[in-house]
């Protein structure tokens, strides 16, 4: 399973505000969602899909046309791809990964580490 982070910049929009075209885009997600090919997650800067590989680019193609069908003639879209293939871990498994470590952390003595120059 792999992980996208994937943004896409509608070009040309009458405004500055982005958010209707974000909108139309986590409908056609949420219709992938709902046949089980990914899981995903909206962030206020991007949206991070999970799912196949293969999956993941046709999903991100769908995702790359919402603007040219709302009448954008120019789109940008921003791909990051976390492909691993030694184990399978979700987002949501990452993100308690690292929730985990940061409360061992706290259980643990604190430690300092001096910042200041030399």
């Amino acid at each position: 399973m792999a992980i996208v982070d994937v943004t896409v910049i509608p070009i040309g929009t009458q405004g500055p505000s982005v958010s209707e075209y974000v909108a139309e885009i986590q409908k056609v997600l949420e219709v992938y969602k709902r046949e089980g090919k990914i899981d995903f997650m909206l962030t206020p800067m991007n949206t991070i899909i999970e799912g196949e590989l293969s999956v993941l680019f046709e999903v991100i193609q769908a995702i790359h046309e919402v603007p040219f069908s709302n009448g954008i003639q120019r789109v940008a879209t921003n791909i990051r791809i976390d492909d691993r293939r030694d184990k399978k871990r979700s987002m949501a498994e990452k993100v308690t990964s690292v929730r985990e470590k940061l409360n061992e952390n706290k259980n643990s003595s604190p430690s300092r580490v001096d910042i200041s120059p030399e």
